[in-house]
């Protein structure tokens, strides 16, 4: 059995100004409290028999302690008979293991005038009495802040009560939003952002959506760009990017190590040679994001390959010149080499990424989708590096929330996957972003694929249901000890169902979401084969349509 706590003798000082509350019904008495351990009390049940048929004790209910004048709350997270009767005759010992909440003055007469907070200040004892907590009760512990809030469902024990989210604390240290696939994460993701920027009307979210799916589910307030309309210079890619666009993710092995040194060099001249930059050459390094003509770096290279002596040492300079005139006649990397002209177009680009002004669109969708899987990385890295350096050069003066879909992807825990700069700059929003107001939020079917340094940084996790046991202990590793008893619900949440743990709600709570309307719902994509296959719609314009997009990269 647990070691038991000793009740801390009250001093003057400490005892509460509200005196006791009358006892509590006695027909809501589950049993009294035999193990305390900290915020984790052992209830021995006692002869309980619920005054309403409909209301039992299970896992995940509610109950409640008086304590030194003050209602001591506590979530029930398991049920056991450590030796079962072997005979209706016999009596068996029943336990509740409960984790305490937090507490509420119980001498309010009216339960709207009563307020929870978290924590707990007097621990009971043993023997202290358990009571089974009713509807009045639920409504006090799960009471809308006085914080900001916004609301996104229900509670599962209760649907009449809504479940809160704090804007400011679930934005200011970031989330997660993790679960298998299908069990609705992306419109957990969209009813999230749409009651958050349906009371903040001139936020700034910049969301990475890698199969289109965001789109849909915000016709009405959001800014979708696609490869297409994508605008992201060669000049805006600091070095480190730059290299890998034109080298390969594994620049600088090998024989790589001289082209990497004279693309540094190159650039750096082309950058100090641009018509708008001579005035500040000196100040500029390899990494400065201003304009210079990549015909230029074409020039530079042409220029160095024809003054050398030997023709075998030539080959650095023609691979580069060769990789620089693929790319910029590549369609597909339009967004980054289109157009002859080269214009300082950053404050254009910076304005409509980041949404300033707003405009009555406070969400930017960057569609990946389209965009070439060898360079995928390194344009995610690029867009989250400008946003954590808009921020700290901004000094914080536009809050922004950078919404990462498939984050497995970039911010992986094996280090042999992903792309270097994408996990840095990742993972560096989530240790340093909220310091300079850059909120990281992490949706993914695969938590247990994920840095566990990005995702311990979320301080607010929504965890919808995971079947995967590897994805169910990572998950747990990232939670507090006591919610273990919640968490145990993962296998068997149901769709737009999630246990949300963290600063960013007011309570733990099992959370049913908020059902989104058809034309506020992310794009499925599920292919519905039924409805495919029951009629044979497609026919060789479809099939012209599939060459004509292949082809141009579209």
């Amino acid at each position: 059995m647990t070691a038991v706590q000793p009740s801390a003798a009250l001093s003057p000082e400490d005892e509460p100004e509200e005196p006791r509350a009358t006892a509590p019904a006695e027909a809501r008495r589950i049993g009294r409290v035999a193990s305390v351990s900290g915020a984790q009390i052992i209830v021995l049940i006692e002869d309980f028999q619920s005054p309403e048929p409909q209301v039992v004790l299970r896992k995940g209910s509610l109950v409640k302690l008086e304590i030194h004048g003050f209602w001591v709350f506590g979530l029930v997270t398991a049920l056991t008979v450590p030796v079962p009767a072997s005979s209706a005759n016999e009596t068996e010992l029943r336990f509740a293991e409960i984790a305490l909440l937090g507490e509420s003055a119980s001498t309010a007469a009216d339960a709207s005038s009563m307020h929870f907070k978290r924590g707990v200040s007097f621990y009971p004892t043993v023997a202290d009495q358990v009571f089974l907590a009713d509807q009045k009760d639920m409504t006090v512990v799960y009471a809308k802040p006085a914080n900001s809030c916004v609301s996104i469902g229900t509670i599962y024990q209760d649907r009449s009560i809504p479940a809160y989210v704090l804007v400011d604390t679930l934005l200011g240290k970031h989330f997660a939003i993790l679960g298998t696939t299908g069990t609705g994460k992306s419109c957990a993701a969209a009813l999230l952002l749409r009651r958050v920027l349906e009371a903040h009307g001139s936020g700034h979210v910049v969301l990475l959506d890698p199969h289109n799916e965001y789109a849909a589910a915000f016709p009405d307030f959001a800014e979708r760009i696609e490869a297409g309309s994508l605008q992201l210079p060669f000049w805006l890619f600091n070095f480190e990017e730059m290299a890998a666009a034109l080298l390969g993710p594994d620049y600088g092995k090998g024989e790589q190590a001289t082209e990497l040194r004279l693309l540094a060099e190159v650039i750096l001249e082309a950058k100090q040679a641009f018509p708008g930059n001579k005035t500040r050459a000196k100040h500029i390094t390899v990494n400065t994001p201003l304009p210079y003509h990549m015909g230029d770096v074409l020039k530079i290279l042409d220029r160095d390959m024809g003054q050398l002596e030997k023709s075998d040492t030539t080959a650095p300079y023609a691979k580069l010149m060769t990789t620089i005139n693929t790319l910029s006649s590549d369609a597909r990397y339009k967004f980054m080499f289109g157009g002859i002209m080269v214009h300082d177009t950053m404050q254009s680009i910076l304005s409509r990424i980041f949404r300033i002004p707003v405009d009555d669109k406070p969400i930017t969708i960057l569609d990946l989708s389209a965009v070439p899987s060898e360079i995928l990385n390194i344009v995610v890295a690029v867009l989250c590096r400008i946003t954590f350096d808009f921020a700290l050069y901004s000094e914080g003066a536009v809050p922004i929330l950078l919404v990462c879909e498939e984050a497995h992807r970039y911010i992986p825990e094996d280090s042999k996957l992903g792309f270097e700069p994408t996990k840095r700059i990742l993972s560096r929003i989530a240790k340093e972003g909220r310091k300079y107001g850059v909120s990281l939020g992490i949706v993914s079917q695969r938590p247990s694929d994920l840095a566990l340094s990005a995702l311990s940084q979320c301080n607010t996790i929504f965890a919808l249901r995971l079947t995967s046991h590897t994805d169910q202990d990572f998950v747990r590793g990232v939670m507090p000890d006591w919610s273990d008893g919640l968490l145990d619900f993962l296998p068997s949440l149901r769709n737009s169902e999630a246990v949300v743990v963290g600063e960013g709600v007011p309570v733990p709570a099992r959370v049913r979401f908020d059902q989104l309307p058809e034309g506020q719902r992310p794009r499925s994509a599920t292919a519905s084969f039924c409805h495919a296959w029951r009629h044979d719609a497609a026919d060789a314009t479809l099939i012209q349509t599939v060459m004509k997009r292949w082809r141009n990269g579209q």
